[in-house]
């Protein structure tokens, strides 16, 4: 019990910097049809309350093909799509209002809970839904009419944003409408894009069966650069031309499409998370690593030199090897003294991985020290950032080599260039201050 009770204390107080992080911006979450009658939505909407709760600014976009396709077989109805878009005949279109009323109700109802003893309990969440989407046809796509299939044309974000601003839920559906007071059956996938667009959202979040984007190995990408992702979607669309040109995308290629969108707009991150999982969506956001795969524009990880601000960050990554005796205890007061000294790896406002550089200008020669990385992100290439970070600024001193202590990790230098020296290769101050009880081995490379 005291284990799990610590458990819940770290995890919060790991999570404080995200909700920070994250009060006062705005969030699209995507919901197919699918995901709203999932035996895990209660679930979902329960962490959407929390998030309200916490002070995001959350717009769900909901879908109904799900529920369109069950009306369509119901009254004998051919469900036709071309190239994965519905061609929304009046009958159709019927089907769709009607799938669309009945899954808005469904969503305003859950989030209208407010029973004791349940995570909804006080939240008094206010939901509210219109014509915020103007839509027009789509017109004739290679030669069909997609009828009432339309696209979006705009969206009213200063209307809803004056909701957001209230605290309300914004909900948008898959249909959208046009001056002359029609109706259009529009992709949920557009809607959300082009809403996170208007709206400058933080995020875009695609709720999906999967839990992400795998590798080839079965294991789960938490992070795919937009460009990656838009080569995987054009690998899909050519194998699907050339092998099965009538088949429809899957959703996982829908949402990465929509990822890319987003990201071309100027969305900085795309989640792509599982309904199907409970605590997805927490997870997600209130976790370094995450529960699914987010797209990003560009890596987010960035290496930087150090400021005063990092101190403490650094001082927690480099305990652990301190206490291991693998690397030199340094005071707090040291490390103040000596930040400048520092380049850093950033991830997510956390520090994953450190590095510092003492140059010797009289011999031309810098000394690389207190080399560490997160034992999360060891076996990725957060070293050699940091060592070609290094390296660059040793060079920019007028620095020609550098040298290494180190009782360990002699491998991994040797890997990257160092070779082993006597002791009388280092600077005669570095002599003076060298540590034999520790008898670290010394390790050169020359700077090209």
């Amino acid at each position: 019990m005291i284990n799990e009770l610590q458990q819940y204390v770290n995890w919060f107080r790991h999570s404080s910097p995200y909700i920070n992080a994250h009060r006062g911006k705005t969030f699209v979450l995507m919901l197919g049809g699918d995901a709203v009658v999932d035996a895990n939505f209660a679930n979902i909407v329960h962490d959407i309350a929390l998030l309200n709760s916490l002070g995001v600014r959350l717009v769900l976009v909901y879908g109904s093909r799900l529920q369109i396709e069950q009306r369509l077989a119901a009254r004998g109805i051919e469900s036709r799509l071309h190239h994965d878009m519905r061609i929304t005949d009046s009958e159709t279109l019927e089907c769709v209002i009607e799938a669309c009323g009945y899954q808005r109700a469904l969503i305003e109802a859950q989030l209208s809970m407010g029973l004791a003893n349940t995570p909804m309990h006080g939240a008094r969440i206010r939901v509210c839904s219109g014509n915020f989407v103007t839509a027009r046809p789509y017109g004739v796509y290679e030669g069909v009419d997609l009828l009432h299939t339309g696209e979006v044309r705009r969206i009213d974000s200063k209307a809803i944003g004056r909701h957001l601003d209230h605290g309300e839920i914004v909900l948008l559906s898959n249909i959208g409408y046009s001056p002359t007071g029609e109706m259009f059956n529009l992709a949920i996938e557009e809607v959300s894009t082009a809403a996170a667009r208007a709206l400058e959202a933080e995020k875009l979040i695609l709720f999906g069966a999967d839990k992400g984007v795998f590798d080839s190995r079965g294991e789960l990408r938490s992070e795919l650069l937009a460009r990656t992702a838009e080569r995987m979607v054009n690998q899909y669309l050519h194998r699907m031309e050339s092998e099965a040109p009538d088949q429809e995308y899957t959703e996982l290629a829908r949402q990465l499409e929509a990822a890319v969108e987003a990201c071309n707009l100027g969305i900085p991150r795309c989640h792509l998370i599982s309904y199907q999982e409970d605590g997805a969506l927490i997870s997600e956001l209130f976790t370094r690593d995450g529960s699914g795969t987010m797209v990003i524009r560009e890596s987010y990880e960035q290496v930087r030199q150090a400021t005063i601000e990092d101190v403490g960050g650094i001082i927690e990554l480099i305990a652990p090897l301190e206490q291991a005796g693998i690397l030199v205890r340094r005071s707090r007061e040291l490390l103040e003294a000596e930040i400048e000294q520092f380049t850093i790896v950033e991830r997510d406002s956390a520090i994953i991985a450190c590095a510092a550089l003492y140059p010797f200008t009289d011999e031309a020669i810098g000394e690389l020290a207190c080399v560490a990385v997160s034992s999360l992100y060891r076996g990725g290439e957060r070293g050699d950032m940091l060592l070609n970070a290094v390296e660059d600024r040793a060079r920019e001193l007028g620095l020609e080599r550098l040298f290494v202590l180190t009782t360990r990790t002699a491998h991994w230098f040797v890997e990257r260039g160092f070779a082993e020296a006597s002791l009388d290769k280092l600077p005669g101050r570095r002599q003076e201050l060298y540590n034999y009880q520790r008898n670290s081995k010394v390790f050169i490379k020359k700077l090209g």
